[in-house]
């Protein structure tokens, strides 16, 4: 149970579920990418937006896992256009190969939710010998959207609707190391904190979408930018910490949002 239920003058509270909120919205005719789209609320988003008649593209790390997240979604919803894509993110080869294999296939982009992630892992370096947090949910994250960007502005300018790209950030941002994003000293293993790396991670997802959505304001493309916090969300995004791991399995329910409500703001920043 969600503790905090007092409704604002939106007529939502945070208890409220993605569902609920984009209720009679119609999004047939658009094309998302949902990047690790195989568990949590990266599952739940798909679910939403397919509900709506979203063509979803799930970005996916695990395929086998994909293939029964799209199995339980098309039985939930018969008519759900849903397409899984091999994509992990702490591998820039398999960033480009998705991109290439997007673009070939000739879909539009209206929406792209960079939702994939880790959270306080040991120190491992990516197959790009980068600090594995820091490569996983900034430098991965930074590549794809950038490397979609024309297909987006495009299909912006085409379909005459608003882009939206979505980076999913957290609270975290604000306990980084001292200095913030340690730029040379992301692979330093001595001074290496899990959470603080973390939060270096989610603190260059935040600067990178500010930066993004005034670049393109500037150049007056109709693409807006957005990072959210979707609150503390009972997912397996803690396995990596005991202790968090631990307190989520036990007073979870009682104190934290479960998935269908941590989608709700996904669905405020994208509006459909």
């Amino acid at each position: 149970m969600w503790l905090f239920s007092r409704k604002g003058f939106s007529g939502f509270s945070s208890s409220s579920t993605a569902e609920e909120v984009t209720e009679g919205l119609d999004g047939t005719g658009l094309t998302a990418i949902v990047t690790g789209a195989s568990s949590g609320i990266g599952t739940e988003t798909a679910r939403v937006l397919a509900l709506h008649g979203v063509h979803v593209v799930m970005g996916v790390r695990n395929v086998a896992a994909s293939r029964d997240v799209k199995e339980t979604l098309l039985k939930q919803n018969p008519s759900a256009n849903v397409n899984a894509m091999e994509l992990d993110l702490s591998s820039m080869a398999s960033v480009k190969k998705f991109v290439a294999e997007f673009n070939s296939s000739g879909l539009p982009l209206n929406i792209l939710i960079n939702n994939a992630g880790i959270m306080a892992t040991p120190f491992m370096l990516s197959k790009d010998n980068i600090e594995l947090q820091f490569a996983t949910n900034h430098i991965g994250h930074f590549l794809l959207t950038n490397m979609l960007l024309e297909n987006m502005k495009r299909t912006a300018r085409e379909s005459g609707k608003e882009g939206r790209i979505v980076n999913v950030s957290s609270r975290r941002h604000r306990f980084s190391y001292p200095e913030g994003i340690r730029f040379d000293r992301i692979n330093d293993e001595a001074g290496y904190n899990s959470l603080s790396a973390y939060g270096q991670s989610k603190l260059a997802n935040i600067l990178h979408a500010n930066k993004l959505a005034r670049c393109l304001k500037e150049d007056g493309v109709d693409i807006t930018v957005n990072s959210v916090h979707p609150g503390a969300i009972a997912t397996n995004l803690f396995r990596h910490h005991s202790f968090f791991s631990s307190l989520v399995n036990h007073l979870g329910k009682y104190v934290m949002k479960n998935v269908k409500q941590g989608v709700l703001l996904f669905n405020y920043a994208t509006e459909l």
